[in-house]
């Protein structure tokens, strides 16, 4: 018995092709094929509103990007059946005039661009023109607006059919009903997901809507009951924080920074609190989501080096671009954007989010201890040092976008300092438990089996792993004398030539200032190979070319490399666990302390070179709670 739709054939089973009237087709190389003609009006729309709708939640992204260019301070959303019988949304906007009500059902009519100009300049959310259209054609739709002090009206259309222009009551703004979406097309209907998945889905697109536009208030019915309320407010980053939960923003740090004419904000969560999967992963790009490889290349290099095994980094970042830099008309659902100047936007972006977790635990702690602070506006940060001979060099620097300071070399003796075994006589002064404000690891009072060091600060006990806090502090140690003065590559015995693909060859030509800054001396060898003939000294070893390769890759696909930086962190990582004090060594009471103040001045220094946290607060009411204190 063969399942329906199949037909047996000389070589096995085949899906039988059925035409118009269910009858066979027929075949490419039948006498009489198929004429050419147009199609009907009513399939091109359905076939237009299935691209533009492929489910509830993407027509809810189109009506609410129509309520947020229409200028609306309030939305409120109501869904029914997850979306699939009813998305409505009501905004406070400007409206649309009863006589215009036609024509926003109208394909490619919109109030939005007027000029090939003002397409290459989008500066609104809503801008294709045919979403009202294709929603009409796919579901019965219902817009009912009002305009200032002009009558409200309203219009019906249902597969496709126009209604006349009713009039109407309703205040000011504009409210859109979508009813039985696919309803007249079955097939497509069939490949929905349940009420819970779809109407999950439409929340995401409620949430995305309400982080990137904070000044505008959010309410979300889910069949009859308030799931969401979102006040408009002032403060971006507490718009963020109601969006995404308090123990999303327990584990996040502020990102604010502008970075020429790039200007950025967020959270960004410490690298303890990254997740197996990618639960908060969002970009935002001139207030409107997008999926974008380049972007999430340079969040995975900032986390990079401190992240654990192949754990999640959770974060939500908005980026601010003019116009004219970012191309937002690449993808159908405008979910993709193209940058003018991807490798600036790539190294500023990652230089922006190691800056917010960087912080030495000395400055990031000891404020939170006083009263708390607002968040300082957005302002040119200082960036990083260049890494000569390692950094993900761009071509020309782009006009606008900052260069980053020279730093000082470091002595040989600086250098080689990390090396040297903790002494107490190399240990800062310590002050006096009772004079001046405690610090934020505070005082060493033990040792526990020669593995941790426990100490007392303000707040409670401190636990601090000593080998992987000291890792940690060798390891950047040795970076920054690494940083701080020029690599020579080394000349390869005898040049290593190997197969090269023309997309890395093609990324070789367009990249070749880059690939040099990387300390590669790589070139053509013919049309379809290239020869290497010089790497960075500490990399000598391994497959060389294998990497050429990867670095090429990379290039060709997101505009830079950290291929090498990555490898020669890995090397010094290694470097630092062997010269990094062992559990099991017993230390003083003077050398412990100098280990905590050394953390609190030092980048990073809440993970090991691993990922692994260093150290652990537990408060006195943590403490009270196990001994029932209290109670």
């Amino acid at each position: 018995m063969l399942p329906e739709g199949f037909a047996p054939t000389p070589s096995g089973l085949h899906p039988a092709r059925t035409g118009d009237a269910g009858q066979p087709s027929r075949a490419a190389g039948d006498a009489q094929p198929r004429p050419i003609r147009p199609l009907p009006d009513t399939l091109v729309s359905q076939i237009g509103g299935s691209e533009v709708v492929e489910r509830p939640a993407s027509a809810l992204r189109e009506l609410l990007d129509n309520a947020l260019d229409a200028g609306a301070g309030r939305i409120t959303v109501r869904l029914q059946q997850g979306g699939l019988d009813l998305v409505a949304v009501e905004d406070d906007g400007a409206g649309i005039a009863a006589a215009e009500l036609p024509l926003a059902l109208t394909r490619h009519a919109t109030s939005k661009i007027a000029s090939l100009a003002e397409l290459e300049q989008v500066r609104s959310l809503g801008f294709r023109g045919e979403a009202l259209a294709s929603m009409a054609a796919v579901a019965e739709l219902e817009i009912v607006s009002r305009r200032g002090e002009q009558p409200a009206a309203s219009l019906r259309a249902e597969a496709g059919v126009v209604q006349a222009v009713q009039p109407a009551a309703g205040p000011p703004g504009t409210t859109v009903r979508l009813r039985r979406l696919f309803h007249a097309i079955p097939a497509r209907r069939s490949f929905l997901k349940s009420a819970a998945t779809e109407g999950g889905w439409c929340v995401e697109m409620v949430r995305r809507a309400a982080i990137a536009h904070p000044r505008v208030a959010f309410t979300l019915w889910q069949d009859g009951r308030q799931s969401l309320q979102l006040p408009a407010t002032d403060d971006a980053l507490r718009r963020l924080a109601d969006v995404l939960g308090p123990s999303f923003a327990a584990d996040a740090l502020p990102l604010q920074a502008r970075l020429g004419p790039l200007s950025l904000h967020g959270l960004v969560c410490r690298p303890t609190a990254a997740r197996p999967r990618a639960e908060v992963q969002q970009f935002h790009v001139n207030r409107r989501w997008v999926r974008d490889r380049m972007l999430g290349h340079a969040l995975r290099s900032a986390y990079a080096d401190v992240l654990h095994g192949g754990l999640q980094p959770q974060y939500v970042v908005l980026l601010e671009l003019p116009p004219e830099r970012v191309d937002v008309n690449v993808h159908p659902a405008k979910s993709e954007v193209r940058f003018r100047e991807p490798q600036a936007v790539h190294q500023a972006l990652r230089q922006a989010v190691q800056q917010a977790l960087a912080p030495a635990l000395g400055a990031r702690l000891a404020p939170a201890q006083g009263p708390a602070q607002e968040p300082a506006p957005a302002q040119p940060q200082p960036q990083p040092a260049p890494q000569p001979g390692w950094r993900p060099a761009s071509q020309a620097q782009p006009a606008g976008w900052p260069r980053a300071p020279a730093q000082h070399a470091l002595s040989l003796q600086q250098a080689l300092q990390p090396w040297a075994p903790l002494r107490v006589e190399d240990a800062p002064p310590q002050p006096a438990a009772h004079a001046g404000a405690d610090p934020p690891l505070g005082q060493a009072i033990a040792q526990l089996h020669d593995i941790y060091i426990l100490a007392q600060n303000r707040d409670g006990l401190v636990i601090v792993d000593m080998h992987a806090a000291h890792e940690r502090l060798v390891y950047e140690r040795l970076k920054r004398a690494f940083d701080s003065r020029q690599l020579a590559a080394q000349a390869l015995l005898v040049p290593l030539a190997f197969a090269a693909s023309q997309a890395q060859m093609g990324a070789l030509a367009e990249h070749a200032q880059a690939v040099a800054e990387l300390g590669l001396d790589l070139a053509p060898a013919g049309p379809a190979s290239l020869v290497l003939r010089a790497v960075p000294a500490p990399l000598v070893g391994g497959d060389l070319a294998r990497m050429a390769c990867e670095v090429l890759d990379e290039l060709a696909e997101v505009g830079s490399s950290g291929l090498l930086q990555r490898r020669r962190d890995r090397l010094l990582s290694t470097m630092a666990c062997h010269g990094a004090v062992r559990s099991g060594r017993r230390l003083s009471l003077a050398e412990m302390n100098a280990l905590l103040r050394d953390m609190e001045a030092t980048e990073r220094s809440d993970q090991c070179n691993h990922g692994r946290p260093t150290w652990r607060q537990v408060s006195l009411a943590e403490l009270d709670a196990l001994f029932l204190r209290g109670r």
